[in-house]
């Protein structure tokens, strides 16, 4: 394995770059000196745009999302942000991507996917009491081919949660989100609430093609991933005799209504409190990841700032200074006393 030592985010205007990157997108444009290339590199600490310009650009005929390039160029600046002028790229063969280490070029969830299903499945378990509806939850999470595409779809194309295990951390904190709801408002029926929490977002499994690259299968951007996830479920929904159909028919409306609005890209506004609860836990749990995506990208960790202007929101956003909270740092030090004594041990 070869370990890469340049990454997007070591990339400043005035230098030069001279790495392995993930060709995440390449389009083909034609300006009045010739044809370029359009580039997007990646790697797991980011994304840069870069262009190949004429004459340089007519030696590439082709170039493939997904695969693996080396470039050479100089980093400057558009519209604000880097841009690599490449000066030279190459294509790897199979035998040099096959040294590359993966984890360097492609995104993922901080937690291992095994252990975030594993408390996805817990809190199934903890707060399904209802007999079919537990045996749905459970006969859907450990199903061979769902499992093989949760534990490694994204939760988006790009804005929140857009990296390998994405889908699976958001799903489970919009899962938590709404039991903490149910705490709040009692009124709510947490076992169907949980159930559609749980397959909100499970189209997107399909939604994305499988791979380094983050992209919209063809299914994706034909159908959606509300619909898709639909047409997996309902198998499983026909199975489950048990199963009322009123509460099937609920879980039902609270995953097709849980964009919100029609233009949003719900089939269904909400019309049960449980339908606008999951709304309002997706949509919280994708705004907040997006603005602390934004100022993570921008500042440095734990610095107050402003983010770069954030496109989805319309707005930059800012990181305020933390009130000070002395029995957090009072839990910090017992921990770092614990894990000293068992070093010791």
């Amino acid at each position: 394995m070869h370990a890469k030592t340049v990454f997007v985010r070591d990339l400043t205007p005035g230098q030069k770059a001279d790495a392995v990157f993930l060709l995440a997108e390449a389009r083909q444009g034609q300006a009045k000196n010739g044809p370029f290339w359009a580039l997007t590199l990646a790697d797991r600490s980011g994304e840069v745009p870069a262009k190949i310009f004429s004459p340089q650009a007519q030696a590439h005929q082709e170039l493939a999302t997904g695969s693996f390039v080396h470039v050479r160029g100089l980093v400057g600046t558009y519209r604000d942000q880097a841009q690599v002028v490449v000066d030279e790229l190459a294509v790897l063969d199979p035998e040099a991507e096959a040294a590359l280490t993966l984890a360097d070029f492609v995104r993922a969830s901080e937690r291992p996917p095994e252990d975030m299903l594993a408390d996805l499945e817990a809190l199934c378990r903890e707060h399904l009491h209802h007999k079919p509806l537990r045996t749905l939850c459970r006969n859907v999470l450990t199903d061979p081919g769902v499992k093989a595409r949760l534990m490694t779809a994204p939760g988006a194309v790009s804005i929140h949660h857009a990296y390998a295990g994405g889908l699976l951390e958001h799903t489970l904190a919009v899962c938590r989100a709404c039991m903490a709801f149910c705490d709040l408002y009692p009124d709510l029926d947490r076992q169907v609430l949980l159930a559609a929490a749980v397959f909100h977002d499970l189209g997107k499994a399909w939604e994305y093609a499988p791979g380094p690259v983050r992209e919209h299968s063809d299914e994706g951007r034909l159908l959606g991933h509300i619909f898709i996830g639909m047409q997996v479920l309902e198998p499983f929904l026909r199975k489950a005799r048990d199963l009322e159909p009123e509460i099937a028919t609920h879980v039902r409306h609270v995953i097709l209504a849980h964009h919100g609005e029609l233009e949003w890209g719900s089939p269904k506004r909400p019309k049960t409190r449980e339908a606008f609860a999951l709304h309002f836990a997706d949509n919280l749990d994708a705004k907040l990841k997006t603005v602390a995506e934004a100022v993570d990208e921008t500042l440095p960790e734990g610095e107050p700032g402003w983010s770069a202007f954030v496109r989805p929101l319309s707005r930059f956003v800012y990181r305020p200074a933390r009130t000070p909270d002395p029995s957090q740092d009072r839990k910090d030090n017992t921990k770092a006393q614990q894990c000293s004594l068992l070093s010791k041990e």
